[in-house]
């Protein structure tokens, strides 16, 4: 695979993804897990803020500045990030320590359980 690259995961299995809302320039943020069947399942997610597309889920509560609610998605394979470079930012993911993805022009980005 060109380009790939491995970021450990902590113990837990579980990870975050924030990147500022290109509309509303206000964080949103996204806890992902890794399950027992190598998919991935959102947890929970938060705003900073809310406006366009920005609304709390059900059961939203605000905590240090953010709205914060759990989410039950379902599992899926694969999460795939465009990269245009044109947008607010990147991503910021996080799990053992945090790096920034996406903010400059690449082929979209691809975060899956390795095999």
């Amino acid at each position: 695979m060109v380009g790939a690259a491995m970021i450990a995961l902590a113990p837990s299995g579980q990870f975050s993804l924030e990147w500022t809302h290109s509309v509303e320039h206000e964080g949103w943020r996204e806890h992902w897990q890794l399950t027992d069947h190598h998919t991935l399942r959102l947890v929970g997610a938060a705003v900073k803020g809310s406006g366009a597309g920005m609304e709390p889920g059900p059961g939203g509560h605000f905590e240090d500045g953010w709205w914060v609610w759990p989410t039950t998605g379902p599992e899926v394979p694969d999460l795939e990030l465009a990269a245009s470079g044109a947008t607010v930012s990147g991503w910021t993911l996080c799990s053992v320590g945090c790096t920034v993805i996406g903010a400059q022009r690449e082929a979209p980005i691809r975060i899956a359980p390795c095999e």
